[in-house]
C-alpha cells in the first residue's frame, strides 16, 4: 500500500521535477540534455551489463579505484555507470571515456524504472553510500538482479528520516543481496532500521583508497609556479551559496597579515561560477577565472575554479584548504582529497556526511573545526606559518586507512559476479 500511495504521488510530481531540471539548465546547459533518459528511454547496453551506480561527483571518484580495477580484472564484463547529475556524468567522461557506457539514472517512478531495467538487463547493480529509491530496488529485485549497497553510511539525522518512512525503507533494505557499510556506526544503524545482520559487513571506507592521478599533481604544480611558489594558497573548495562569502571576508582579512596570500575559489555548482566570480571581484580587482584559458599569474589575487573534473589539480596547487558544505547546512564535502595532498584541513561545524573521517582527522590534529570568517582567517594565519606536520597527520591518518578497496572488490565477486 504505501510504495503504491509512493508511487502514484512521484508519477503526479514528474512534471515539477522535468520543470526544476529545466530551470537549472538557464545556467547549466546540460541539465536539459538526454532528459528522456530519466524516463528510461535510452540506447540499451549490451551484453547485460553490470551497473554501478554513483549519484553525483564526488560518488564517481570515490568508485572510480573499483572501477578502474574490474576494467582490468573483467575486460569481458561491459560497466554502465549511472550518475543523477551532469558534474556526475561529466566526471564519468573525464575519468573513462568510452570504457564504460553512461547512462542517467531513471527517476524513481515505476514505468521509468521498469524501461531502463528492460533495456539495459543489468546481470548485476551496485548502489554507491545510501540511495535507496524503493521503485527502483525493488523493481530490480523483481528482475533477478542482485544489489550490493557499496560503501554505506548512515547518519544519525538520515537514519531519523528513513524511520520516518519505515514501510518504504523496509521495502528498498529488503531488496539488497548484501550491504558493505563504512563503519560500525553505520551497520548498527542499518540493522535498526531492519536489515537482518547477516547482510551488513563493516568494511571501511573506499574514499581512503583514493589514488591521486599523476597528471592531477602536474597540472597543480604548474597552477602553483604560475601564482608563484612563495606565497600562501588558500583554496575554498566545494563552496555553496553563503561560504563563497566566508572565504573571501577570510582571505581579506588574511591579507593583512600576508598581502601576498592568494584564493583558489572553486564554487560547488557550475550554476553559480558566473554570480561567484562578480562577487570575488567585489573583492578585488586581481580576480581571474579557470574558463579564460590563461594561466593565473604572480598578481592574480583570486583564481575561480569553473571547471569540472580538476578538483585536485586546485588542491595540489594550494598549501591549506577550507573544505565547504560545512557551513551550509549540507553535510561537508570530503576532507579526504586535501588530505591525500597533505593538506591541513578547515571545515565548519556541518560534517555529518563525513562525521567518522573528519572526527579522526580531527583526533589526529589534521582538521580543524572552524566557527565563522574571523576564525578561518586566524587559523589558516596559524597554519601558514607550521602547516608541514598537520599535513603528514592527514597522510597518516588516509594510509593507515586504506584496504577496503580490496575488500569491496571481494565482495562484489562473491555476490554480484
Amino acid at each position: 500500500m504505501a510504495l503504491a500511495l509512493y508511487s502514484t504521488l512521484f508519477r503526479l510530481l514528474l512534471p515539477l521535477f522535468a520543470l526544476r531540471l529545466l530551470i537549472r539548465s538557464r545556467r547549466a546547459p546540460a541539465y536539459r540534455q538526454r532528459m528522456a533518459e530519466r524516463l528510461g528511454f535510452s540506447q540499451p547496453v549490451t551484453g547485460k551489463p553490470l551497473w554501478i551506480h554513483a549519484v553525483s561527483v564526488g560518488e564517481v571518484i570515490a568508485i572510480s579505484p573499483l572501477v578502474e580495477k574490474l576494467l582490468l580484472a573483467k575486460p569481458n564484463t561491459p560497466l554502465l555507470i549511472t550518475t543523477m547529475t551532469p558534474t556526475g556524468a561529466a566526471q564519468v567522461r573525464q575519468r573513462f571515456g568510452d570504457r564504460v557506457s553512461h547512462r542517467y539514472a531513471p527517476w524513481d517512478s515505476p514505468g521509468a524504472v521498469k524501461r531502463f531495467l528492460n533495456k539495459h538487463r543489468p546481470r548485476a547493480g551496485l548502489i554507491v553510500e545510501t540511495e535507496l529509491w524503493p521503485n527502483l530496488l525493488n523493481t530490480a529485485r523483481k528482475h533477478n538482479v542482485p544489489l550490493l549497497l557499496a560503501n554505506a553510511r548512515l547518519s544519525a539525522k538520515s537514519l531519523r528520516g528513513y524511520q520516518h518512512f519505515s514501510s518504504l525503507t523496509e521495502i528498498a533494505l529488503g531488496a539488497l543481496t548484501h550491504l558493505c557499510a563504512q563503519h560500525q556506526t553505520d551497520a548498527e544503524r542499518f540493522i535498526e532500521l531492519g536489515l537482518p545482520n547477516e547482510k551488513i559487513s563493516v568494511d571501511g571506507s573506499i574514499k581512503f583508497d583514493l589514488s591521486i592521478p599523476d597528471e592531477m599533481i602536474e597540472l597543480g604544480d604548474s597552477w602553483r609556479t604560475a601564482l608563484g611558489s612563495d606565497r600562501p594558497v588558500l583554496i575554498a573548495a566545494s563552496t555553496h551559496k553563503g561560504e563563497d562569502e566566508i572565504a573571501l571576508k577570510a582571505w581579506q582579512s588574511l591579507k593583512q597579515a600576508y598581502p601576498a596570500v592568494a584564493l583558489i575559489l572553486v564554487p560547488r555548482h557550475p550554476e553559480r561560477f558566473d554570480s561567484v566570480t562578480q562577487l570575488a571581484q567585489g573583492y578585488s580587482d586581481a580576480c581571474e577565472r579557470r574558463s579564460c584559458g590563461q594561466l593565473p599569474n604572480q598578481q592574480t589575487e583570486i583564481w575561480i575554479g569553473d571547471s569540472l573534473g580538476e578538483m585536485l589539480a586546485y588542491f595540489a596547487a594550494a598549501d591549506i584548504a577550507f573544505v565547504g558544505g560545512s557551513f551550509s547546512g549540507t553535510g561537508g564535502h570530503n576532507p579526504l582529497e586535501p588530505a591525500a595532498l597533505g593538506l591541513p584541513i578547515l571545515m565548519g561545524p556541518s560534517r555529518y556526511n563525513f562525521q567518522s573521517i573528519s572526527n579522526e582527522l580531527e583526533y589526529e590534529g589534521a582538521l580543524f573545526a572552524v566557527e565563522d570568517s574571523a576564525h578561518l582567517a586566524t587559523l589558516t594565519g596559524e597554519l601558514i606559518n607550521d602547516s608541514k606536520g598537520v599535513g603528514e597527520a592527514g597522510l597518516r591518518v588516509v594510509e593507515r586507512n586504506r584496504g577496503a578497496l580490496e575488500r569491496l572488490y571481494k565482495r562484489v565477486e562473491r555476490h554480484l559476479l
